[in-house]
């Protein structure tokens, strides 16, 4: 009897065991995961990123978010996702909001976080039926980043146009008795140069009413013998020992500390070095400037719009789950924090972030932001065109005139193309 009574109760035992565990099972699996995609590459800016998901899956403990950051690999694997109709269930449109990735995002118009959206994002991110196709994490506004204590050490104030800005680069040259870069670029990844071109691109061809090519970028009867100005520029600075001597093997992992060292006047972009720099040597203030003005009469601009932003795919099983975290991120006090890590303007009005750049951002507070050329005028490719005839031209394998001939050829191509 005492042993029926043992075998029954190990018996049930195991049952409830199993019961238990077949439980758990449940409950694990009732967690819903999602697929987060970023090209946030710099390490400041993911690890502010990943602490905001962390933080949200403490909130929301049914919910995994699996972020990745596949850097330059990104546009590819999305590329592939869009063809297998694929997609993550939150994902960075890095510019292309509507015109890349429009077919694919949900529309978040129903949340609150719109009303507060920055206007200078509207044109971006949403469209003329009101369709809102992502949310801002922050907003662009590239210029120019340049060594502000050297700056005032040689007296030379933040050029305005661009005659001003190849004599500051001069003066940098001169004055430093040429141990100063005046113009310093990581030639070795040809975004780099793109960032030069594409950023000078607009207030030569776009925002001077006299010199504005609009309508001919856009219906492919551009001339492009109009863009020639830059490679000859750009060649005119090499020529004069103005860039860094070893322009086209430098790598970006270079820039930090040879900015910290006071060794580099000048870089294109590089809006959100400034942190970075502090922490290297806190007696170097950088300051940023809007894109001089090219043309006689012309305006400064900020280039820009969307930095980096979270769609929810469309078509995801988790759509609600998605746009939980969205409307997580939305919140003033989490947008802030987004911003402040990642040293840019917010994009919505209802978050004042203060960041490295704030004071010079304020200072420029009535200069436009004039969208990134190529995401505008220009097909998809050309991008990587700008980058590597820029190349090509400081190796002395193309001319100017050459670069002009080259970025006409396939800016025709691969407009037949789409």
């Amino acid at each position: 009897m005492k042993k029926s009574f043992v075998f029954c109760f190990l018996l049930c035992s195991i049952v409830t065991g199993l019961v238990g565990c077949s439980n758990n099972n449940s409950t694990s699996d009732a967690k819903t995961t999602l697929t987060l995609f970023s090209t946030v590459t710099n390490t400041e800016d993911q690890e502010t990123l990943t602490e905001v998901i962390g933080n949200f899956e403490k909130e929301y403990p049914e919910i995994n978010i699996e972020e990745n950051f596949p850097a330059e690999e990104y546009e590819g694997m999305l590329r592939v996702k869009m063809a297998a109709n694929d997609m993550p269930d939150l994902f960075d449109t890095h510019g292309w909001a509507k015109n890349r990735y429009g077919e694919y995002v949900a529309d978040l118009s129903d949340m609150d976080w719109v009303q507060y959206l920055d206007p200078a994002m509207e044109p971006i991110l949403t469209d003329e039926d009101g369709k809102v196709y992502a949310f801002p994490l922050n907003q662009a506004k590239d210029g120019i980043t340049y060594n502000a204590t050297l700056l005032e050490e040689y007296s030379i104030q933040p050029p305005q146009t661009f005659d001003e800005f190849m004599t500051a680069l001069e003066t940098i040259k001169e004055k430093s008795g040429e141990d100063v870069t005046p113009l310093w670029f990581a030639g070795s990844d040809k975004s780099a140069l793109g960032q030069y071109f594409d950023q000078f691109a607009t207030p030569l061809l776009v925002t001077h009413e006299e010199h504005n090519y609009e309508e001919e970028l856009l219906n492919g009867s551009f001339d492009w013998s109009n863009y020639t100005f830059l490679p000859k520029k750009l060649k005119e600075m090499q020529d004069n020992e103005l860039l860094n001597v070893d322009v086209l093997t430098a790598q970006n992992h270079q820039m930090n500390q040879l900015m910290a060292q006071g060794k580099i006047g000048f870089i294109i972009g590089g809006g959100m070095l400034g942190p970075a720099i502090k922490e290297l040597n806190p007696d170097i203030q950088l300051g940023v400037i809007p894109m001089p003005a090219i043309h006689d009469g012309g305006v400064q601009s900020w280039i820009g719009g969307e930095r980096h932003t979270m769609a929810a795919w469309k078509d995801s099983e988790h759509l609600e789950e998605a746009k939980k975290f969205i409307e997580y991120i939305s919140r003033p006090e989490i947008a802030k924090k987004i911003a402040e890590g990642t040293a840019l303007p917010s994009g919505l009005t209802n978050v004042d972030a203060d960041n490295y750049y704030a004071n010079y951002y304020e200072q420029y507070a009535d200069v436009k932001v004039q969208p990134y050329f190529d995401r505008i005028y220009l097909p998809s490719g050309m991008w990587d065109v700008m980058g590597s005839t820029g190349q090509e031209l400081l190796s002395g394998k193309l001319t100017p005139e050459e670069v002009s001939e080259k970025m006409g050829e396939e800016y025709t191509r691969l407009r037949n193309q789409e």
